[in-house]
């Protein structure tokens, strides 16, 4: 078992799959800093910020392991992986000032640390670089993650303007999971079974994968951030809660018509939106996590880990596949 962070824990079932994917691992921690770095000290140090705080590597962890679907030592297949994680983390930058966050990995956010302005500009600075390391990978490579982040700002437009009269909350929801998860982790399987030179039909198999994975990640996430009395979700408990951000359980608890007064007490607290009263707050934990809403969310992160395992049926029973296959189980049971 291998740990990526934050409580993810990989069975990468071979051990020399695990090794290999773990060296790799580190050429890519290398590239990530030097990517950042510039004459500049000050926009470096901003740069490296989140960098230098960790994180799970989820998404160069699975550009890693979906390139031993051909080959792993494929020239492009670290750069691509560094492209994959700059984009990410230019995302946190600007979700972190979108969101007012005062922490990030267990670090001060950027936007607290130094401005609203610096973090936006410096999340601009890293898709610039993602941009310019793309460029090296092609111009197909650079069309595809093009496309990403028109997907990631279409996703972060949905969930600032909410959604429209009568759309179901629920579905817009998945939506946004969608486009602002999903879409960045189907590239980069895409990305590492492409560059490590799968076959086209392995190509559009694991990139279905890692939408529907990436979708039930986020959910796992959101789902430990109610369930879970540690940080494992790298944020305080209950923060989605206080900050009144609308996260599959809670949906479900406010579109629930139980009429227990559990169920009913539940509603009334979340229907006022964010619960920053700490008495307030810890109620709706509890309520939240001994809810039927809770049960349903787990649910769903499981139908959706099960729908990506049935996406790997054209790969080859190779360890890769396997480890992938190990994350469905993974991210269902973390929640549970």
């Amino acid at each position: 078992m291998g740990n990526v962070g934050n409580g993810l824990t990989v069975d990468f079932v071979d051990r020399e799959l695990e090794a290999a994917v773990r060296r790799t691992l580190v050429r890519v921690e290398e590239e990530l800093r030097l990517s950042v770095a510039t004459d500049d000290r000050f926009v470096t140090e901003a740069a490296q910020h989140l960098v230098n705080a960790g994180g799970k590597r989820f998404r160069p962890l699975l550009v890693l392991l979906t390139a031993h679907l051909g080959d792993p030592d494929a020239p492009m297949v670290v750069p691509a992986a560094v492209v994959m994680e700059l984009t990410h983390l230019a995302t946190l930058y600007h979700d972190d000032v979108m969101d007012e966050a005062d922490v990030r990995r267990g670090a001060p956010s950027a936007n607290s640390r130094w401005s609203n302005s610096v973090a936006i500009l410096v999340g601009d600075f890293l898709f610039s670089r993602a941009a310019d390391l793309a460029a090296d990978l092609g111009a197909d490579a650079v069309r595809i993650q093009a496309r990403t982040f028109t997907r990631l700002v279409r996703g972060q437009i949905a969930e600032t303007v909410g959604p429209a009269a009568g759309e179901d909350p629920v579905a817009h929801y998945l939506g946004v999971v969608a486009e602002k998860t999903g879409s960045l982790i189907a590239t980069c399987a895409r990305f590492g079974s492409g560059f490590g030179g799968a076959p086209p039909e392995v190509v559009e198999a694991v990139a279905r994968y890692g939408e529907t994975i990436g979708i039930a990640f986020q959910l796992s996430d959101d789902l430990l951030d109610i369930a879970s009395e540690s940080t494992v979700s790298g944020k305080t408990p209950g923060t989605d809660l206080r900050e009144g951000v609308p996260t599959l359980p809670v949906l479900y608890a406010l579109a629930s018509d139980e009429s227990d007064a559990a169920a009913v007490r539940l509603r009334e607290i979340l229907s006022a939106g964010p619960v920053t009263d700490d008495a307030l707050h810890a109620e709706a934990l509890a309520l939240l996590r001994e809810s039927a809403a809770l049960k349903r969310a787990r649910e769903t992160v499981r139908t959706y880990a099960e729908d990506a395992r049935g996406q790997l049926a054209p790969l080859p029973d190779v360890p890769a596949r396997r480890a992938l296959e190990s994350l469905c189980d993974v991210i269902a049971d973390r929640t549970s």
